[in-house]
């Protein structure tokens, strides 16, 4: 398939590339200009701004499944203005670009919601699942809490906590919809969404325990 990936150097980007390359698949990616050597040699740089969609929408084909995964990293309540100046506008710049290059689908990371903290990343967040709906696409919306990988594991503290919660009736839905996941099953989850495009002009939604069961063929 044809993937084009907005956020390819990052801490999921990097290894979805691999993995879909791996697996046959053709792999676009949207770089900043002198970026370029920080994405994975399996995928073709197109130099663009991801907070503007006429940068790259020229790239785009109607074939493609774009992979949304732009974001700011290690996320926090402090970066509350990050998530609306880059996480947010960048969702919307993809989904102009997608929308007016009739893209057969697009991928998009969000957030598992509701949440009792994060308000302003949730907020963003659903607020690109609104823009998506919004414009009539095709989509598959995968929602992690947090995902767990080389850098990104304090959370693993909290799993004897998860335990207990998933135990008692009254936090068990609460629990498994915030459960972790690991960077392997979100790059599986994300490697299955594009290989399974759902119907045209529908919305899948992905959650944790949807996002911890993906396997590949």
């Amino acid at each position: 398939m044809d993937v084009f990936i907005t956020g390819g150097t990052g801490y999921i980007g990097t290894r979805l590339i691999t993995t879909l390359a791996a697996r046959g698949h053709r792999v676009r990616a949207l770089v900043r200009r002198g970026s370029e050597l920080r994405l994975p040699r399996q995928a073709t740089a197109v130099v663009g701004d991801a907070l503007d969609g006429a940068t790259f929408e020229a790239a785009l084909d109607a074939r493609d499944t774009l992979v949304h995964l732009v974001g700011t990293p290690h996320p926090n309540p402090s970066k509350a203005a990050e998530f609306e100046a880059v996480d947010l506008a960048s969702i919307r710049a993809s989904v102009a670009a997608a929308r007016r290059a009739r893209v057969a689908h697009l991928v998009y990371v969000s957030v598992a919601h509701p949440a009792p903290a994060m308000h302003a990343y949730v907020a963003a967040r659903t607020a690109g699942e609104a823009a998506i709906a919004e414009a009539g696409l095709t989509a598959t919306i995968l929602r992690p809490w947090y995902v767990l990988g080389p850098g990104h594991w304090w959370p693993i503290a909290l799993v004897p906590l998860y335990a207990i919660a998933e135990i008692v009736p009254a936090s068990r839905e609460t629990a498994r919809r915030l459960g972790l996941v690991s960077i392997a099953q979100m790059v599986r989850a994300l490697t299955q969404a594009v290989e399974s495009r759902p119907p045209a002009e529908s919305r899948r939604i992905v959650e944790v325990p949807e996002i911890r069961r993906a396997q590949l063929d």
